[in-house]
């Protein structure tokens, strides 16, 4: 029997054992791709038939959690106490992960608005310059623009800005208050000694509005702005800078203040697509574990400064081998927010338009509140 006898007559086989053989021989050469073409066994990619792709069946793995993120209500109604036409709800995930535990609440997204116009890129300023010096037509566009909820930055209080007073910044929220009827972020000017003042002063004309005052952190009073929170009815973002233990020791902090879990926002700093996004990442995925396996200074849910990605050089530099800045910009600013929703984002602080709305886009057809387009996973496969 020659060798193509005697691999015909393995053609009906799926397998080949040799047993006590001894190949002696200075070359040995074996064609045998026609034979296993013959036995329908798979080809090499490119060459003869292509087999079909077995089918498997796929369990999707649920973990279960003992712990559960708090909820946090923004925003009042008139029953309430407030003027909201409605309120967004934040947290209450039992779950890392929507497909384990289902959407509680969905994420949501908040615009930026300044008191006084800060040095913006063209990208975003062509958006908004016709509403540029009012903050309450700001914010009505906003809303416009898909905003779940505004933050009002009240920017003019800074002494090297034009420091105007914690009055002034409280009646420029009342302005917006009376301009939207969404729920309200404020966020002072970042100047520590006088950021308590004035989001104390604008906690007390926003009384029973249930507001989310931004922010608290250990480089300031934080004393001032919990106790103005819970006298006039109010939430506290708990800020600081991609720090867990940072972050758990002001969150003590405010609960020895008398806030509970229910009445805090954390912020562990976002850093935009290049500039620390993965170990923003990183961290947001820690903390909602932690809370997930019932550590309590970690059960809040997690606000995230999407803006940041504008604070990247290449969103905004003008580099034709980077590509057109109105389309690089707005990518920047997406690709951020998408990757912090992923990790477990609750509310994410964006600025162009653009962006809130495919960000926004991207959490409805996650929810089912958005048809999207089915992806085959097939088209993407090769033989």
């Amino acid at each position: 029997m020659n060798l193509e006898e005697l691999l015909a007559s393995f053609a009906g086989a799926d397998e080949i054992e040799l047993e006590n053989v001894t190949i002696d021989t200075e070359e040995l050469i074996l064609k045998v791709q026609q034979a296993l073409i013959a036995s329908g066994a798979p080809s090499v990619a490119g060459v003869g038939v292509s087999p079909e792709l077995a089918p498997l069946e796929y369990t999707v793995p649920i973990r279960e959690y003992k712990g559960r993120v708090a909820e946090v209500q923004l925003g009042a109604t008139k029953s309430e106490g407030g003027t909201r036409k409605h309120v967004v709800k934040l947290g209450g995930q039992t779950s890392l992960y929507w497909f384990e535990g289902g959407i509680i609440n969905r994420p949501v997204v908040t615009f930026d608005v300044f008191d006084v116009a800060p040095p913006l890129p063209r990208a975003i300023r062509e958006h908004v310059e016709d509403v540029w010096h009012d903050p309450a037509e700001w914010a009505k566009k906003a809303v416009k623009m898909g905003a779940d909820l505004v933050t009002i930055h009240l920017t003019s209080t800074d002494p090297n800005n034009q420091d105007s007073s914690p009055r002034e910044a409280a009646k420029t929220v009342e302005d917006v208050l009376q301009a939207v009827d969404v729920p309200l972020v404020i966020g002072g000017s970042g100047t520590p000694e006088k950021d308590p003042l004035v989001l104390e002063k604008c906690a007390e004309a926003a009384e029973g509005e249930r507001c989310l005052l931004a922010s608290a952190n250990l480089d300031l009073d934080y004393k001032k702005i919990a106790q103005a929170a819970i006298k006039y009815k109010h939430n506290v973002l708990s800020w600081t800078s991609m720090n867990i233990n940072d972050q758990k020791s002001l969150n003590r902090l405010l609960f020895d203040e008398g806030l509970n879990q229910d009445q805090i926002v954390q912020d562990p700093t976002t850093g935009a697509l290049g500039y620390g996004l993965d170990y923003t990442y990183s961290i947001i995925e820690r903390m909602k574990i932690g809370a997930l396996k019932g550590d309590e200074e970690l059960q809040m849910p997690i606000s995230c400064g999407v803006t940041n990605a504008w604070g990247a050089r290449e969103s905004w530099l003008n580099n034709d081998a980077w590509g057109p800045r109105e389309h690089r910009g707005p990518l920047w600013e997406i690709m951020t927010g998408t990757a912090v929703l992923m990790a477990g984002a609750d509310i994410m602080m964006m600025l162009h338009p653009l962006a809130v709305k495919t960000v926004k886009d991207i959490i409805l057809s996650m929810t089912g509140e958005k048809k999207s387009r089915k992806v085959r996973y097939e088209d993407w496969l090769t033989v």
